[in-house]
């Protein structure tokens, strides 16, 4: 999977701007994530990795952990 990162100035529509990205050919999901709010994307991950678990899928649980710790050493 490849990600698109997008910076926005503070007064971008941003729900404008994800419905515009979403309706293009090849784009499965569009996430707001703000940098200044990290707070939010750990209650994202810890939401995903609760119904991850909850599925059993939990294949793609160790991936995304070990993903995580890997990018986490290799920005040092």
């Amino acid at each position: 999977m490849k990600y698109l990162k997008v910076n926005t100035e503070e007064k971008a529509d941003l729900e404008l701007l994800q419905n515009a990205i979403h309706q293009l050919k090849g784009v499965s999901s569009v996430e707001i994530i703000d940098d200044e709010n990290p707070e939010s994307e750990l209650k994202k991950a810890f939401a995903k990795t609760k119904e991850q678990l909850k599925k059993g899928d939990y294949e793609t649980l160790v991936n995304d952990i070990f993903e995580i710790i890997t990018k986490n050493n290799t920005k040092k």
